[in-house]
């Protein structure tokens, strides 16, 4: 592999799942030179697993702060960055690649990469729930022409988002766009950077043959018809980023269809009132909500 790779994991009190991450990464066909690693104020004993570790491809990063999966992955580039990555490998501390994963990430962006116009700004793995079902908030939203690669023999479709479960980044759309929005702490993070990284390009890609497993207690997607006590500080803060991301980065337009949906789903889930109010209020938030995308620059390399 003649591009460097960095893989760049964020994570916050899933110790054991980290450790089944960083057994995936290691066992991989063709390792990635780095892996970053981001641990965004762990309590459950992460900090001192990683110090004990020995492995001078690991590369941690202990913030004292959780700064959630945005400002996670916004700190872990920047370090991929600096240390030089051609290529940077986004994944959850719940994301367990299989042993080809890079190395079909990989080869099928750089077919990808050939074969369209001013190339692809990004590619992503197929996602599974487990072996046979794949994870429903993961499937990546496919593009208008995604069946172009396939018709060339490629065994891979052009999508517009993906999300940071197995996400591949060049150097250069890094350079182009900047850092994702840190800002956004949680929720939507991954699809803005996604779109941000296609404007003007066109869309990335996902690799089938690229597969991850994504570890997580059900296999649901995000809809706001699935509001409830447990899950609506998530969703609160989706309202806001995503909306946000539709009035500041598209138009007012977007911004007024995504509101009336999020009102839509709400109904036919029979979302409780108050629940429903405190979305509407940051749906409300995001008018003034624009956070604006860190540029990199290289800084000096440190053990």
């Amino acid at each position: 592999m003649s591009q460097r790779v960095a893989a760049v994991v964020v994570t916050f009190n899933r110790l054991e799942k980290l450790k089944t991450v960083l057994s995936r990464l290691r066992a991989q066909t063709t390792p990635p030179e780095w892996i970053v690693v981001v641990d965004n104020a762990s309590t459950d004993g992460t900090k001192e697993f990683l110090a004990a570790e020995i492995d001078p491809t690991l590369d941690v990063t202990r913030l004292e702060d959780n700064t959630g999966g945005a400002g996670g992955f916004a700190t872990g580039m920047k370090r991929a960055y600096d240390l030089g990555a051609d290529l940077f490998w986004l994944m959850d501390d719940d994301c367990y690649p299989e042993p080809a994963a890079l190395d079909e990430l990989v080869r099928g962006h750089a077919a990808a990469n050939a074969a369209m116009p001013g190339g692809v700004p990004f590619a992503c793995s197929l996602v599974y729930f487990d072996h046979d079902e794949l994870a429903e908030m993961n499937i990546a939203a496919p593009d208008w022409k995604w069946a172009r690669l396939w018709a060339l023999g490629q065994r891979a479709v052009l999508v517009q988002t993906c999300s940071f479960v197995s996400a591949l980044y060049t150097r250069e759309t890094v350079e182009r766009i900047g850092l994702p929005l840190r800002e956004y702490f949680i929720w939507f993070d991954d699809a803005a950077y996604a779109r941000m990284a296609g404007n003007g390009i066109g869309p990335g890609v996902c690799i089938l043959d690229s597969k991850v497993m994504h570890d997580t207690p059900n296999n649901l997607s995000g809809d706001f018809s699935k509001i409830d006590d447990q899950n609506i500080w998530k969703f609160a803060y989706g309202a806001r980023n995503e909306g946000s991301y539709h009035l500041h980065h598209e138009s007012v337009l977007s911004y007024v269809r995504f509101f009336v949906r999020a009102q839509i789903l709400m109904h036919r889930g029979r979302v409780a009132w108050r629940l429903r109010r405190r979305i509407t209020g940051r749906l409300f938030a995001a008018i003034r909500f624009d956070p604006k995308p860190e540029s990199v620059t290289r800084t000096a390399v440190t053990a």
